[in-house]
């Protein structure tokens, strides 16, 4: 069994110095680890934090959200009608 166990994180961006695809997984440890520059961040261990959902444009709040109502549309030839 190999030694160093890390996994990469494929698309993960660095919160310190930026760079992509530099950040590991330790399970070792239970830390990610930037190694382009040693950032490192325990995992999250106090209630909500490992299953909050990250805020998004998509998941603001319900009574935020816009309903439009529906209407009715009608279908037009281009050019104008035909006469039969």
């Amino acid at each position: 069994m190999p030694e160093n166990r890390r996994r990469f994180i494929a698309g993960a961006v660095c919160p310190s110095c930026g760079q992509q695809d530099k950040i590991a997984v330790d399970p070792d440890r239970d830390q990610r680890i930037c190694v382009s520059c040693g950032f490192t961040e325990d995992r999250p261990t106090g209630p909500g934090e490992a299953g909050a959902e990250i805020p998004t444009r998509v998941s603001r709040a319900v009574s935020r959200r816009v309903e439009t109502p529906a209407e009715v549309v009608t279908l037009l030839e281009p050019g104008g009608p035909t006469k039969k």
